[in-house]
C-alpha cells in the first residue's frame, strides 16, 4: 500500500504532530512566542518575532481543530499579543519584533504581515473569539498598503509609518501572501483572493519560473523585473538567498494544486498550467537539489546553472518537499511521488528528528550533522504542519477550514 493512503501511516502522523505540539508550547512568553534554542528553551537574546507569534497561531488554530487541550488557548495568547504588543495604534500594522518594554524594530515587513493574515484567518475557522476582528483589521492593512493594484501583486516592506516602501519585490513574500489568501478565500467567501493568488502564480511560477527551468526567481525590482545577482555576498540569507531556493520549488507545486482545487470547488476557471507547472517545480527540485553532492538529503540553495551554492540541509526544505509529494500524487495518482514522500521521511527520520531535544534538527552540515550557519535553534514549529498534516487533507478547502468541516482522513 501506498504510504500516502495508509491509515497506519496517518496515525504515525497524528504521534508526531502531537509531540510537535507539545514542543511548541515551550515557546510562550508575555509577548507573543519566543525564539526556541535547540534545547526547546525560549531564548534570551531575541526579541519576540511578529513572524513567529503569527505563525503559532495559526499552529495551535489546526491543533485546536484537532481536539487537543489547551491549544486554542495558545491561539488566543497569539492574538492577544498581536493585539497588545505588536499592534502600532498610531500607524496601523505590526511592529517586527517587541519586548516587553515594547517595539524593538519597527519597520512593517509584508512577509510577517502575510503570516498575520494567515493565523487571524485559519483562527476565524477554528472558531476563536478575537480571530475575526483580528481578520478584519489583518485585511484591511494587506488591502491599504500591501496589495498593489496596480501591479497586481504584493509589496515587501514599509518603514514605520507607511510614508516608504522598498523598491525591492519578493517572490517569498508573495508566495506566502498565496497561501494566505486560500485560507481568506474559504473563510470569507470572498473569490477575489482567488483571483489575485492566481495572477500571483502565473507571474511569478508560469511567466518566469516555467521558463527559467523552473528555477524560481526569489528577488525583483519594483517593475517585477528578476535581480539574479541579489544578495550574492549574503549567499545564506535566512529570508533572502542567493540564487535558488529548491524548498520553495516544491512549496509552491502544493500551493498551485490546492489553487487549481480551490478554483474548480467554486466553479472558477483553473487554468491547466497549474499542475503540468506544479510538477515541473517538483522535478526540478529534486534534480538541482537532491543529493547533488552524493550526500543524502536536499541542499538549501542552488545557482542558475542548478549547481549547488548552500549545501547546509535546512529542515523545512524537505518538509515542504513532502508536502509537494503528497499534493503531486492526490491529483495525478503517479506512484512515483509517494515513493519520493516515502524517501524524505526515511531521511527525516534519520537525520532531523530530534527524539532527545524535541521537534526536529532545523540545520545540518552537509555529513548531516547538527549544525548553525544558516539557523540558530528551532524557532517555531509552522513549516512541520505541511508534512504532518498535508498527507491527511484534501487540498482545498485550506487546512484549518477542511479540518473544520471534519475531512480529516477523508483523501486515504
Amino acid at each position: 500500500m501506498a504510504w500516502l493512503s495508509s491509515p497506519a501511516h496517518a496515525r504515525w502522523l497524528e504521534t508526531e504532530a502531537d509531540r510537535t505540539f507539545e514542543f511548541g508550547r515551550n515557546a510562550v512568553v508575555p509577548t507573543g512566542f519566543g525564539w526556541l534554542s535547540n534545547q526547546g528553551v525560549v531564548r534570551g537574546d531575541m526579541p519576540t518575532q511578529l513572524w513567529i507569534t503569527a505563525r503559532m497561531i495559526h499552529v495551535y488554530s489546526l491543533a485546536s481543530l484537532l481536539g487537543r487541550p489547551g491549544a486554542g488557548v495558545l491561539a488566543d495568547h497569539g492574538i492577544e499579543a498581536l493585539t497588545r504588543h505588536f499592534w502600532d495604534q498610531t500607524n496601523d500594522g505590526w511592529y517586527s519584533s517587541v519586548n516587553e518594554d515594547g517595539p524593538v524594530e519597527r519597520d512593517k515587513p509584508g512577509y510577517a504581515h502575510f503570516f498575520v493574515l494567515l493565523g487571524a484567518a485559519s483562527a476565524s475557522a477554528a472558531g476563536r473569539p478575537e480571530a475575526h476582528k483580528l481578520l478584519d483589521r489583518a485585511i484591511e492593512v494587506i488591502e491599504r498598503y500591501y496589495w498593489s493594484e496596480s501591479e497586481q501583486m504584493c509589496r515587501e516592506l514599509w518603514n514605520e509609518t507607511f510614508t516608504e516602501t522598498e523598491a525591492y519585490r519578493g517572490g517569498n513574500v508573495n508566495m506566502h501572501a498565496v497561501e494566505a489568501f486560500l485560507v481568506v478565500a474559504d473563510v470569507t467567501g470572498d473569490h477575489k483572493w482567488l483571483d489575485r493568488a492566481l495572477t500571483i502564480a502565473q507571474r511569478i511560477i508560469h511567466g518566469v519560473a516555467r521558463n527559467n527551468s523552473y528555477r524560481v526567481v526569489e528577488h525583483f525590482d519594483e517593475s517585477w523585473t528578476p535581480l539574479f545577482d541579489y544578495n550574492s555576498e549574503n549567499r545564506a540569507h535566512r529570508f533572502r538567498a542567493y540564487g535558488g531556493t529548491p524548498g520553495h520549488w516544491t512549496e509552491w507545486s502544493r500551493l498551485l494544486i490546492s489553487l487549481k482545487d480551490s478554483l474548480r470547488a467554486r466553479g472558477m476557471e483553473a487554468p491547466d498550467w497549474l499542475v503540468e507547472d506544479a510538477a515541473g517545480l517538483f522535478d526540478a527540485a529534486v534534480r538541482d537539489a537532491w543529493e547533488p553532492d552524493g550526500k543524502r538529503g536536499f541542499v538549501y540553495t542552488v545557482g542558475w546553472d542548478g549547481q549547488p551554492i548552500v549545501r547546509e540541509r535546512i529542515r523545512w526544505v524537505v518538509v515542504e518537499a513532502m508536502g509537494g509529494a503528497a499534493a503531486l500524487y492526490r491529483e495525478t495518482g503517479d506512484q512515483k511521488y509517494d515513493q519520493w514522500y516515502e524517501r524524505f521521511w526515511d531521511y527525516a527520520r534519520t537525520y532531523l528528528m530530534d527524539m532527545e531535544g524535541g521537534s526536529w534538527h532545523q540545520e545540518l552540515d552537509p555529513d548531516n550533522r547538527p549544525t548553525q550557519e544558516v539557523w540558530d535553534g528551532k524557532p517555531d514549529i509552522y513549516h512541520l504542519m505541511h508534512c504532518l498534516l498535508v498527507p491527511r487533507l484534501p487540498l482545498a478547502p485550506a487546512m484549518a477550514p477542511a479540518l473544520a468541516a471534519g475531512l480529516l482522513d477523508s483523501v486515504l
